[in-house]
């Protein structure tokens, strides 16, 4: 009788144990289907909630007001997290500048940044990149006055203003070594160093630099030089190992545009300034790590 019910305690203690294993929903494992989606494809299907780095200073791209965040990135982040089953209140957006876009995406503070990041080779090998949603050109913002600066040929001896970490300061840095480079950690920073006088231009891409010169509190101050000289491919940031969502994304890019949403979402901010949206190049789409 006593051997019984040992076997009878150890056959308990033996199922327990395998229920264990068996059981629990980590390792990007998706609901009792033995799905095996990981990354952010996998945490948008299990918590339905997403963590997004975003700009916060960028009129018409990504701007802060308050708690609410407004701009063409902002409603491109919105289209994916819908089409990945994220509702916008279950968006959490993150403030990112420039120089944090890669550790960001790198220690899990975010799971997208969708933030004016143009992809090129030295960033890919640290993240993967979807897109591109839009291709930008690196220009200069003036006073409206200044007729010495008419392009980058022309920024020898002058002060020019820039964010650390960013593609457009690293080109001043290496193209165009005799302009006195000014570096801060916001665009928004360099517009009022420009507005008081303190630096002769700002540099990045030509479509942040006419939302700034679209302010109400600028208006008439600023002009772009309008001879862009670059060509900025702007992508959705995030793991370097996550190829599957960066697939996925590609393909929640190319229905945007073809059912209308991403014009749409152009129309809705950008387009207020009265320029045209883009047609977006789906062929151009980069091809996940």
């Amino acid at each position: 009788m006593r051997l019984s019910k040992a076997a009878a305690v150890l056959a308990a203690l033996v199922m327990a144990l395998g229920a264990g294993a068996c059981g629990g929903g980590g390792g990007g494992t998706s609901g009792t289907s033995g799905s095996t989606e990981t990354g952010v494809v996998g945490k948008a299907k299990r918590e339905k909630k997403l963590v997004i780095g975003v700009k916060a200073d960028q009129p018409g791209l990504g701007l802060q007001t308050g708690s609410r965040y407004e701009g063409f990135d902002i409603e491109i982040a919105k289209i994916i997290a819908r089409d990945l089953g994220v509702d916008e209140s279950g968006i959490e957006w993150k403030t990112t500048v420039s120089a944090n876009r890669e550790p960001f995406i790198q220690q899990g503070s975010v799971d997208l940044v969708v933030a004016t990041y143009t992809i090129n080779d030295e960033r890919k090998k640290k993240v993967n990149f979807a897109g591109p949603y839009y291709v930008a050109g690196q220009d200069l913002l003036v006073k409206a006055d200044n007729t010495a600066i008419t392009g980058p040929d022309s920024l020898d001896d002058k002060k020019v203003c820039s964010v650390t970490g960013s593609t457009p300061a690293k080109r001043i840095q290496t193209d165009h070594p005799k302009a006195k480079l000014q570096l801060f950690d916001a665009y928004s920073k360099c517009v009022e160093a420009l507005s008081q006088g303190s630096v002769d231009a700002v540099t990045t891409d030509d479509i942040i630099l006419a939302g700034y010169a679209a302010q109400s509190q600028f208006a008439g101050k600023f002009k772009v030089v309008g001879k862009p000289f670059s060509k900025e491919p702007y992508g959705i940031g995030l793991k370097k190992d996550d190829k599957s969502s960066c697939e996925k994304i590609n393909e929640i890019l190319k229905a945007a545009a073809a059912d209308g949403r991403y014009k749409a979402a152009w129309d809705a901010t950008l387009g207020k300034s009265g320029t045209p949206a883009p047609a977006l190049d789906t062929s151009a789409l980069t091809n996940c790590q």
